[in-house]
């Protein structure tokens, strides 16, 4: 159940700044004397985490959480308009103590927008109007961290660039996903899903974690650049990546997968030893090739599909909940993060389960951005 309220208690009576009501505890109005309904038991509100009072306004919370339905380009499954609020309904049942991290990240608040309605029809105006609506957001933020929930992935294009163009260092994106995205364009159109990578990869440097359905153009693409590191689904599985293939790994291995000599490029400070737990190479490989800062963008299709069916192009052999989790913690333990977005949550009538891992995959991100 629900467990942001407690029947018990006054936490109903307390100041709302989500749903109003008449007579309110902003004063009287239509239905009589102030604070009047306030004590009714209404259901949570419909905003991440299901909070209300002052943690849940602009001011008083210090995540700021931007729903964006757009979905104009799925390649064959669809649904990702429907995904952020699937997402924000199923976090109002998350359990705010986290007991990894001793604390309750919610303390620090969340404030929810209303979901931006990008222009249909035209994906190009739809991608400006995103990247002006990201600056503004970041400039009214002034410092709060915003995480931004799509939609398809082409909505993170436009908020990677809006962090890239206000950034004096040179931003490294690190991607988790089932594919690379780096295609110029497709049917037609530069401004797919398939391309969000593309459009951006001349302004940042990019790490790519669980790719694992990759076309011949990007992989080309990828391997051709230095400022791509692709870690795949194989080697998040214990292989070494694409077989007789060195591809765009970002460091020179030997035949047995492990590092030799210097990174191809140096990006930003390793602040932490190298893992000895067997099988996680890949994790060292990704925190050697990040720069700082680091913005990330979370294509729900990394998980395996076992864990993650709801999406439009789900790809066997993915990563995990604990794999996922492991990159995260580190990320936020050992460089700056300046901005997120999780996409390409596409709900499935009667399959919640997926729903609420998207949830609290997003919770998680809050927690370790906020130890």
């Amino acid at each position: 159940m629900p467990n942001r309220r407690d029947p018990t208690t006054a936490a109903r009576a307390a100041e709302r700044t989500i749903h109003l009501l008449p007579g309110g505890s902003r004063g009287a109005g239509v239905g009589g004397s102030p604070g009047a309904l306030d004590g009714l038991p209404w259901e949570l509100p419909r905003v991440f985490l299901g909070l209300d009072g002052e943690r849940a306004t602009p001011e008083g919370a210090a995540t700021w959480i931007l729903p964006v339905p757009y979905e104009a380009t799925t390649s064959w499954g669809s649904g990702t308009r429907l995904g952020p609020r699937a997402i924000i309904d199923a976090s109002r049942y998350i359990e705010l103590y986290d007991h990894e991290l001793g604390r309750d990240p919610s303390l620090d608040g969340a404030y929810t927008f209303p979901a931006l309605e990008l222009a249909r029809g035209d994906a190009a105006r739809a991608m400006a109007e995103l990247e002006d609506a990201c600056n503004r957001i970041l400039d009214a933020a002034a410092g709060r961290r915003v995480i931004m929930i799509g939609g398809e992935h082409s909505v993170s294009a436009p908020a990677i660039l809006a962090h890239a163009n206000r950034s004096p260092e040179r931003l490294t994106v690190l991607q988790f996903d089932a594919h690379l995205d780096l295609r110029e364009s497709l049917d037609g159109s530069p401004f797919s899903h398939a391309c969000a990578m593309g459009r951006v990869i001349d302004r940042v440097d990019l790490v790519t974690v669980g790719a694992r359905g990759i076309s011949g153009e990007e992989w080309a693409a990828a391997s051709a650049r230095d400022n791509v590191t692709v870690i795949t689904g194989e080697e998040l599985a214990g292989g070494v990546g694409m077989p007789g293939h060195g591809g765009p790994v970002g460091r020179v291995q030997d035949s047995s997968g492990h590092a030799t000599g210097t990174p191809a490029r140096t990006k930003g400070t390793q602040r932490r030893t190298a893992s000895a737990v067997p099988g996680e190479f890949w994790l060292d490989r990704a925190m050697a090739a990040l720069g700082d800062p680091v913005y990330i963008t979370f294509d729900v299709d990394f998980l395996d599909p076992s864990l993650m069916p709801s999406t439009g192009t789900p790809e066997p052999g993915g990563g995990t909940w604990h794999q996922a989790l492991a990159l995260l913690r580190r990320v936020f333990a050992e460089r700056r993060v300046v901005g997120a977005d999780v996409v390409e949550f596409a709900p499935l009538p009667g399959l919640t389960a997926p729903d609420f891992t998207t949830a609290k995959l997003i919770y998680k991100m809050i927690g370790y951005w906020s130890g």
